[in-house]
């Protein structure tokens, strides 16, 4: 059963537990080391070990991928084409320009896009293979530019394998966990070194991304999955159904309702108990629910609203676009009664690998921004260059920089 709280006992709610990556770190360090030292030996040993690896090298054949695609059925086709066109619409519009233009007079300034080399995608298949984190991932690298986009995943299914292939992502590697983010980290034989690996994964996927962090670049650090909802009236059978959601990902996932309603919070907490009774992972909701989620009473709406933020949720659930100037920070928000949280988990185009555990506080989701490198450009005209002379000068020697300003003056007469 749910708990239904008062507003005064949020603190102790909203407070995360830890991700235990501590102990994750001394398991993964070696790993990390071997693969690092041993390249491509060590990485079979750990894929045979721990995925259960049966072919020669990590490398799946492209001919594998479109043997899986020919056996996908009609219906996930037609899924993949729709989720795929607006995950690739959405990626366009985040896409920083090109851009020059004169600021004062003969200093030229703008940026130029480029994309980054090599990145790799994690995709989870273990107890659930997310053919649809292939679409996120790939996806925006592909509208990005990036010309080698990698895939990893510890378990070959056709799900994974014949997304791979529709989306013509053909550098396909059969390994997981920690051993897989050290061989894009550092490059292997058969692996190439990427330059940004992104994707969720376990604590230990998370604990090697995060030991290898400025070796390579990351996403961000993975916790447990997250929802919060705020609502003052609604269908409770919608709210319970986003509730269970959430919770059916793992036993650590949390999902929490923010209500100024006790009669709409007693009604959800019902509904999710009879939804539970037919709910084929209910033995894995159940336990999220209990643990880690909660109906919270609040005092109005821009009180939780103000919570939310605290909390700076992966999920966040709005009844209305009003609400919307006072969110400050999630990973992404889902406004009004028609726009559920799997509605973006999968297809209507935002993407769904989020900032858990706060790390909202810091940034937004995956974007096809993260894929680019923007570079600043500047072009100086021999006057635009004598109008900000005294300023170079003056800072330079200010800092002790005197080859500083003199690069600036030698120039002063042509």
């Amino acid at each position: 059963m749910i708990r239904i709280l008062e507003a005064k006992q949020a603190k102790n709610l909203l407070k995360r537990k830890s991700a235990r990556l501590d102990e994750a770190e001394g398991i993964v360090r070696p790993i990390l080391e071997a693969v690092r030292k041993g390249g491509d030996k060590a990485l079979m040993e750990y894929a045979r070990k721990f995925d259960g690896l049966k072919r020669k090298t990590v490398r799946v054949p492209e001919a594998e991928l479109d043997a899986a695609a020919k056996r996908l059925s009609p219906a996930f086709r037609d899924a993949i084409k729709t989720a795929s066109a607006n995950i690739r619409a959405y990626a366009k519009t985040q896409l920083p320009a090109e851009r020059h233009a004169e600021v004062s007079a003969g200093i030229r300034l703008g940026q130029i896009v480029r994309p980054l080399d090599t990145v790799a995608a994690y995709i989870p298949s273990g107890r659930y293979p997310l053919p649809s984190t292939l679409l996120m991932t790939v996806i925006p690298a592909q509208v990005a530019g990036v010309p080698n986009v990698c895939v990893a995943t510890p378990r070959g299914v056709d799900e994974i394998f014949g997304t791979a292939s529709v989306l013509r992502a053909s550098n396909v590697f059969e390994m997981g966990g920690a051993h897989a983010i050290a061989a894009f980290a550092y490059g292997t034989r058969t692996v190439p070194r990427a330059d940004r690996i992104v994707g969720p994964g376990s604590i230990y996927v998370a604990a090697a991304k995060k030991l290898l962090a400025g070796e390579v670049g990351i996403d961000f650090i993975a916790g447990p999955t997250e929802i919060l909802l705020i609502a003052a009236e609604g269908k409770p059978a919608h709210l319970a159904a986003d509730m269970l959601a959430q919770a059916e990902h793992d036993t650590d996932a949390s999902a929490i309702l923010l209500t100024t309603s006790r009669t709409l919070a007693e009604a959800v907490s019902a509904e999710i108990e009879r939804q539970l009774e037919t709910l084929p992972t209910a033995p894995i909701a159940r336990v999220a629910i209990r643990k880690n989620s909660a109906i919270l009473l609040v005092d109005s709406l821009d009180q939780a609203v103000e919570l939310s933020n605290l909390f700076a949720p992966e999920h966040l659930s709005i009844p209305s676009r009003s609400l919307l100037s006072k969110v400050r920070h999630a990973g992404s928000v889902f406004v009004g009664p028609h726009s559920p949280e799997a509605a973006g988990d999968y297809a209507s185009g935002p993407n769904h690998v989020l900032p858990t555990n706060g790390a909202a506080r810091l940034r937004g989701g995956l974007s096809a921004a993260d894929y680019l490198k923007v570079i600043s450009v500047q072009e100086l005209s021999r006057k635009g260059l004598q109008g900000i002379l005294p300023a170079v000068t003056t800072l330079a020697r200010a800092e002790g920089l005197e080859a500083h300003a003199r690069s600036v003056e030698v120039r002063q007469n042509g």
